[in-house]
């Protein structure tokens, strides 16, 4: 690749795409949050001689307009989203910059570091995993960079950051987006809990969450709606797939219910795929239920499982839109058995069957509510759509 220093920040944002991941009109691959960020933490980036790391960029602004501006070398980043992590990949093969390399959220990303850009979770508890994290294993001083848009933040998030570090100060909006700026890591700072166990006595499992993952410990109502109806799966079916798992619910409790079962649990999600790695243990599923990060079901061969299980998202990042859990559908059509079957809860205004009709096969309704629909879709001999 040429070096960074050939391009201007202006020109890597203006030529950011968002591909792999799902690409709209209404979706874009840099906001204002980015920019300002970026502006922010200028006094930090021109002094900075290494240490500088990137949590959460969203498609890779942060990343390659830092890298751009300053001619940084060594970034690490860590991306929650695999398709994230892909497009920050995508973007800087495409522009050639390199300079960077991707991590796990553990103290090897932070390690040592000088500067943090974070773009702000909207999850309180991932962003209390992450600040606890740079606290306990940043450089002493460390200065965290947060930002994000305004309608996303809430003052909790403030409480959350000043309860790992001395100074938190709010700069002034910009474009509806606003910074928090972070430094001097406290001495006494709360326990280390992720990833945290629940006992739920009701269905006889334990589930684990990192801050994360969506509904942490808890079980969200579409997925409860879903395990209403496990006994209705087909009991002589020997594998099937949790697409999109999340912290692991379904894939335990179907595993549970069938020795003879074997479970692949994917999601794109790293803090979803560690989450549920810890619920497999914590459930004593390790030999039965295999957990994947992956886009859809991508690493599971055509035609080889006899049931999946989706509870799709119905929105990318912030935005309302139905592409993920489409291309989710034809993955499940591509992966099912003939005659296998596709089990489905998705949030009934969407109005989905159609679509699983056209691209899975035949479809039932097993269950419906204002809320939450629950089908059935047996896969035909014909190719998804």
């Amino acid at each position: 690749m040429d070096t960074a220093a050939e391009h201007s920040e202006t020109d890597v944002l203006a030529n950011l795409r968002r591909y792999p991941d799902v690409e709209a009109p209404n979706l874009y691959a840099v906001d204002a949050s980015d920019r300002l960020i970026l502006d922010e933490a200028a006094p930090e980036l021109e002094k900075a001689a290494g240490g500088v790391v990137v949590i959460g960029d969203h498609h890779g602004a942060l990343t390659l307009g830092a890298i751009a501006r300053y001619g940084l070398s060594g970034v690490r980043t860590h991306q929650d989203r695999l398709l994230g992590e892909r497009a920050l990949l995508a973007n800087a093969e495409r522009l050639g910059i390199d300079g960077f390399t991707s991590h796990g959220l553990t103290p090897e990303v932070v390690a040592g570091a000088r500067v943090v850009l974070l773009q702000l979770p909207r999850s309180l508890d991932a962003l209390e995993e992450i600040a606890g994290l740079i606290a306990d294993h940043a450089d002493p001083d460390v200065v965290v960079v947060a930002g994000g848009r305004v309608k996303h933040m809430t003052t909790a998030m403030n409480e959350v950051l000043a309860r790992h570090f001395v100074s938190v100060q709010a700069h002034l909006a910009r474009q509806k987006s606003r910074v928090l700026v972070a430094r001097e890591p406290k001495d006494e700072r709360p326990e280390k809990r992720w990833p945290e166990p629940k006992e739920h006595p009701d269905l006889g499992i334990t589930v684990c969450a990192h801050g994360g993952a969506f509904a942490g410990t808890g079980i969200d109502i579409g997925t409860r709606a879903l395990l209403q109806h496990l006994d209705a799966i087909p009991h002589d079916a020997t594998s099937a797939v949790d697409l999109g798992c999340g912290t692991g619910v379904l894939a335990v409790l179907l595993a549970q219910r069938s020795e003879n079962l074997v479970v692949t649990a994917t999601d794109e999600s790293a803090a979803a795929v560690a989450s549920a790695e810890a619920t497999v243990a914590a459930n004593g599923l390790e030999g039965r239920v295999r957990v994947v990060r992956a886009d859809g079901a991508e690493t599971v061969p055509d035609a080889s499982v006899d049931v999946v299980l989706l509870n799709p998202p119905f929105h990318v990042g912030a935005a309302v839109h139905d592409g993920v859990a489409r291309s989710l559908f034809a993955e499940a059509a591509r992966v099912l058995t003939p005659g296998g079957e596709l089990w489905a809860v998705w949030n009934s205004h969407l109005r989905y069957r159609p679509a699983l009709e056209r691209v899975v096969g035949p479809t039932r309704q097993v269950s419906r509510d204002p809320k939450f629909t629950v089908t059935v879709s047996t896969r035909g001999g014909q190719s998804p759509i």
